[in-house]
């Protein structure tokens, strides 16, 4: 198989499908494994359906994990989708690859108590870097943000006191995502931090959360540490603590308060349902966990 027929499936994914430069990494990766893995069979181009299938009985032989193995699934599905479509194969030899089994794991989540906690020990810093942190908390958990949505908020988004921010999320679909009063007034406080730091003469970052790194934006390595750091002054184990983590305790802390899980799924940006359901899990589990610690006869 030419490299060009990659290079082509690649740019259709980033024109067509908006992929993210990680997913395009990703599958850029995968093709190649297969490409070479199907080598003895006459490239991609002319493996038949026995060598894909052997080639991709043979991932889990290598060790791969059942993710890695559904992600490359998935790239080889779609490139031959591709191949079929640009007329470079008249089948799809992909066509009866089964997704490997694998169990999904239920997310981290801090109780309210902990978030509660967390919040305090960032308002504890002084400054502006403590300002900027508990917005960054508060927005993160107040709209279940994920942590590219929130880096990626331009400034002008949350002028003028927004009673929401609009988002702009995976595949570039845009949601409004409500805030709270607490978020709003972080977000006011850090904005008038933010403002008076900047020299009058220097242009204003487009960032809402800026940075003097190449992006020019807080990046999602930084945003960890400080929560690590936050976690420790607070008395939580870090590891138990991150951006999406705040993102989990959102979903879950509203599906305990009752919210249709329809409306959380349209709040946290899911394409799928099927993807929120598994935060009905984690609100079991801690139901049966406090009818088992609380109720007298399940203490017997």
């Amino acid at each position: 198989m030419s490299e060009p027929r990659i290079e082509a499936f690649l740019e259709m994914m980033a024109v067509e499908r908006d992929a993210s430069p990680h997913t395009l990494a990703a599958y850029g990766r995968d093709l190649a494994d297969a490409a070479s893995g199907l080598a003895a069979a006459g490239g991609l181009m002319a493996a038949d359906r026995e060598a894909v299938e052997a080639w991709f009985a043979d991932l889990s032989r290598r060790g791969l994990s059942a993710a890695t193995a559904a992600r490359r699934r998935s790239a080889l599905r779609q490139f031959y989708r591709f191949a079929l479509a640009e007329g470079w194969r008249t089948d799809d030899p992909s066509r009866r690859l089964d997704a490997p089994q694998r169990g999904r794991p239920l997310p981290k989540v801090l109780d309210r108590d902990e978030v509660e906690r967390l919040i305090a020990a960032a308002a504890a810093r002084d400054g502006a870097a403590g300002l900027r942190l508990i917005a960054l908390v508060e927005l993160t958990y107040a709209a279940g943000l994920r942590v590219s949505e929130l880096l990626a908020l331009p400034v002008a988004a949350a002028r003028r006191d927004p009673a929401y921010l609009v988002v702009r999320g995976k595949g570039g679909k845009e949601r409004l995502t409500p805030l709270n009063g607490p978020a709003r007034a972080a977000l006011a406080a850090w904005l008038a931090a933010r403002d008076a730091a900047r020299s009058k003469d220097a242009p204003d970052s487009p960032w809402l959360f800026p940075s003097r790194g190449r992006t020019g934006r807080l990046t999602p390595r930084r945003f960890a540490q400080l929560l690590d750091q936050a976690a420790v002054d607070a008395g939580i184990d870090p590891a138990r603590v991150s951006p999406h983590v705040l993102r989990h305790a959102f979903a879950t802390h509203l599906l305990e308060g009752g919210a249709d899980l329809r409306v959380v799924q349209t709040l946290l940006g899911h394409a799928d349902i099927a993807t929120t359901q598994i935060y009905t899990h984690v609100t079991s589990d801690r139901l049966v966990e406090m009818v088992r610690s609380k109720h007298p006869l399940g203490r017997r």
